[in-house]
Order: structure tokens, then sequence, then C-alpha cells
């Protein structure tokens, strides 16, 4: 029947045994070959015993995989050629190093000149006694070459060619109408002082806004530029100045009164235009205060940058 009849059994599988392929064979070669250099190379390096050889697996068993051992003794040998590498160039470079600072001494104590005890007692000592000429110009036969020789033949020491000419000198061709009623005016600026200067023969006064010239103008500075256009043309006690003053400043009405008067002599004589001029007195001193600027503190001066 049908229902008696068992199934098949299928037959028992016989183990086999496990056959290592190429690439594993090959591994395990390798693994042995490494811990023999391993062991050679330790010997070379520290002279130490050499480590029985360990057997690698069987190859039917598996692959071979090398034990700690093997891997710490090769290991130590790669450092141990390292080590040696670079302790050898560390020593190579200390004694270059060593006999490099041996020559640098060396030259150092060579070229060092000695020191003198005293700071300065190699310096010879100058010393001017009181009244004696230090460029030796009392010395006999020393010749200024800035010299210029004068009229009457001396020279005269740092005097310039230009200097020679007589600037300073009164002007010899004035020739200025003194009558009892002549009157010469003019009008003298500088920077926003105005001077409305009159001449008028006198003794050499001025009167300044009701005032005399030094209570006006206390400095003498200011007062020498005052007077320096009539003692130019030598009439400085022959002529008085009647004078106008405002706006501006103490010097810039000082300038503004020199230039009233020096125009007030060219009205009286215009044949002194060539002197004046010359001596800078007719040119009208235009400089004047810079105006502000938008956004800056003054003309030209800014506020302080601030970085944060």
């Amino acid at each position: 029947m049908a229902d008696d009849e068992t199934p098949e059994t299928p037959a028992e599988e016989t183990p086999q045994h496990a056959v290592p392929s190429d690439d594993a064979k090959e591994i395990a070669g390798s693994a042995e070959d490494a811990a023999l250099e391993a062991a050679e190379e330790a010997i070379e390096a520290g002279g130490e015993k050499a480590p029985e050889p360990i057997a690698a697996a069987p190859a039917g068993e598996g692959h071979a995989v090398p034990s700690d051992d093997a891997q710490e003794i090769a290991g130590s040998a790669e450092d141990a050629a390292l080590e040696a590498l670079q302790e050898s160039e560390d020593a190579a470079a200390v004694a270059a190093a060593v006999d490099e600072d041996e020559d640098e001494g060396d030259d150092a104590d060579v070229a060092a000149p000695a020191k003198p005890s005293v700071p300065g007692a190699h310096l010879e000592v100058d010393i001017v006694p009181e009244g004696a000429d230090p460029l030796g110009r009392e010395q006999q036969g020393y010749e200024d070459p800035y010299a210029v020789e004068s009229d009457d033949g001396e020279a005269t020491p740092g005097a310039d060619a230009d200097d020679g000419e007589t600037l300073s000198e009164p002007i010899a061709t004035a020739a200025i109408d003194l009558a009892a009623g002549a009157r010469y005016r003019a009008t003298g600026k500088r920077k926003t002082a105005i001077a409305r200067v009159t001449l008028r023969p006198g003794k050499g006064t001025y009167l300044i806004n009701g005032r005399t010239l030094e209570q006006h103008f206390p400095r003498d500075t200011l007062q020498r530029n005052i007077r320096q256009p009539l003692e130019t043309v030598g009439y400085q006690e022959k002529m008085d100045v009647v004078a106008r003053l405002h706006g501006g400043g103490i010097s810039a009405q000082a300038g503004a009164l020199r230039h009233g008067v020096s125009r007030a002599l060219l009205e009286a004589d215009p044949n002194l235009r060539g002197e004046l001029k010359r001596r800078g007195f007719l040119t009208r001193d235009s400089r004047a205060k810079e105006r502000k600027k938008a956004g800056l503190k003054k003309a030209r001066k800014k506020p302080q940058f601030s970085k944060r």
C-alpha cells in the first residue's frame, strides 16, 4: 500500500577535509618568513639570542596567523634600525654645531678690540679757551672765502653780494613837497585790517586812533616795521602820520599801517615806486586765515579718529 511505504532517507553525508586555497597558502608562507626575518634582524641589531621559530599552523587546519611574540619582535627590529639611524644623525648635527661655535669663538677673540677701562679715554680733549677763535681766523694768512670787498677795499666776512646793495640806506632821490597844506592820503591793508593813512609835514609824530605809536603798538618789532617806509626815504623827522585803523589784530594793523604809509609816499613822489617796491613796501600781504571746512574742526584739522 502507499501508506505502508516509508520515505527514503538520504544517505549520511561523509565529512570531507578542508583544502586550503592558493591565497591561504601564500599568506601562511609569508607569515612564516616574517617571523624568521624578524628573528635574524633582532640578532644583528642587539646580539640577542635568536628565539625559536614559531611553527606555522598546518595548512589543513586554516589560515596561519603570526603570534604576538613574532609581531613584537618584528616591530622592535624595525624600531631599532630607525632609532640607530636617527641617533647617528643627531650625533653628527651636534658635532657640527660644536665645531661651528668653536670657530665663531676663535673669530670673536681675534676680531674684538680691547675695550678701554674708562669710556671715552681714547678721545682727545677739545676745549676752546675763553676769548680764543675756534676756527683759527685770528691766524695770519686766513681768508674768509665768503667775504665780499666793500667800497673802501676791506673785506666784509659773511656778506652776500645781494646784501651789498643799499637796501637799508635812505633813498637820496626822494623829492617830496613839504608845503604847509600838503596832505598825502592812502589806504593800506593786511588780513582783515584796514588803515587809512594821511601824511603831512611835521616832526615825525604818529597819531593812531587818537593815541601815540607806543601806546597803540607796545611791541618794538611792530614799531620798527611801521617806521621803515619813512626812514627809507629819509623823512622820518619831517612828516607826521595820522591814521585810522579798524579790523584785524595788533599785528595785522601794523602791517596795514606800513602798507598805507608806503602808498602815501608813492602819492607824494611817484618816482619812489621802483625803490619802494624793490624793498617790498608796496606789496600787499594777501595771506589770510583759511576758512573752516564742513565736517572739520578748523580749516584742515580733522576730528580724532576712533576705530571702535
